[in-house]
């Protein structure tokens, strides 16, 4: 079991570092001013017409004044990454056969991951892929919920308003809001799931997966048989090819609506001033708790679409040798 603890949260920081150099800071949009400069209220107004047209940016942004390589996004990924495996570390510090404390949430977590994936791919393939698998829901899943704590996106650099200040870019940002960290993550699996279709089938046994004909066919019509195959194994590489994009696009587009939306609901009500503190707590307080659900499920349809994507390419081979003995 701590040996599974121990993978798990490497591969945590194997899956922050590598999506965080996958990311590129994007241009910031807004003009740099510093909360020192003064700003006309035309200027202000319209810089607060401007963020609430727009909402959250769609790209991450560079930390501090001007373009830099770490963007908001990616120092939550670190952040993030880091707080795992400090409570890996603690709780296999001391490993008891009667865990407690953290050791028995660590193991609960594992136990059940491993039992899910063991029902979804097979006892066998799980051995060699639960550490992926279960490192990015863990990933996943602590980098949404973190994305909920108050102060991310709400604490940066920005401007002065009527009435209050404007935060134009944050200092903290979720990590999946970023399309750069939720690509680089596909392409991860991407990478892995090829190299475990070969590993499993061979490169001949993974060309004929996809391009070979099922079953058998009478001598007439044979040739029509292979040629009809190589062409659905076209559209299955074409398919193959898009999963990283529906993987990434699904993640990063239900995290950044959900963002968007927390922002849309505290900053509804603007004037008077006591009524926007009030209401900026109160409103987004019930899509907070749907945002915490939001966040599980994102987790879990990826890792369960990554698990299923490698099961329909490895599986088999386990049948077929089952039927063999």
């Amino acid at each position: 079991m701590k040996q599974f603890i121990t993978i798990i949260f490497v591969g945590v920081c194997f899956i922050a570092m590598a999506a965080s150099r996958a990311a590129e800071p994007a241009s910031p949009t807004e003009p740099a001013v510093t909360p020192a400069a003064p700003v006309a209220p035309a200027e202000a107004a319209t810089e607060t017409a401007t963020s609430e047209a727009h909402g959250l940016p769609q790209s991450a942004q560079a930390l501090g004044i001007g373009k830099g390589f770490i963007t908001n996004s990616m120092l939550v990924t670190w952040i993030v990454a880091l707080g795992i495996i400090g409570f890996a570390r603690v709780a296999t510090r001391r490993m008891q056969e009667v865990p407690s404390g953290a050791q028995n949430l660590a193991e609960s977590v594992v136990e059940g991951l491993y039992n899910f994936l063991e029902g979804v791919i097979g006892p066998e393939l799980v051995k060699k892929t639960f550490w992926f698998f279960s490192t990015i829901f863990i990933f996943i899943l602590a980098t949404n919920w973190f994305g909920l704590i108050p102060g991310v996106g709400t604490i940066g650099w920005g401007v002065p308003v009527t009435g209050g200040f404007e935060v134009t870019r944050p200092l903290l940002r979720g990590g999946n809001a970023d399309l750069n960290i939720t690509f680089a993550m596909a392409m991860i699996f991407m990478v892995l799931w090829l190299v475990w279709a070969i590993q499993s089938s061979g490169v001949k046994g993974f060309l004929l997966h996809l391009f070979g004909p099922k079953g058998e066919s009478p001598s007439a019509i044979k040739y029509v048989m292979i040629l009809l195959f190589f062409l659905v194994g076209l559209l299955e590489v074409i398919s193959i090819a898009f999963r990283p994009v529906s993987l990434s696009f699904r993640l990063y587009g239900n995290i950044f609506a959900g963002e968007n939306l927390l922002e849309a609901m505290a900053s509804m009500v603007k004037q008077p001033a006591w009524a926007r503190s009030v209401f900026a707590v109160l409103l987004p307080l019930p899509f907070y708790f749907m945002e915490l659900l939001v966040g599980f499920v994102q987790a879990l349809v990826f890792m369960l679409l990554t698990a299923v994507f490698t099961g329909t390419i490895c599986a088999h081979d386990e049948e077929s040798e089952k039927a063999q003995h």
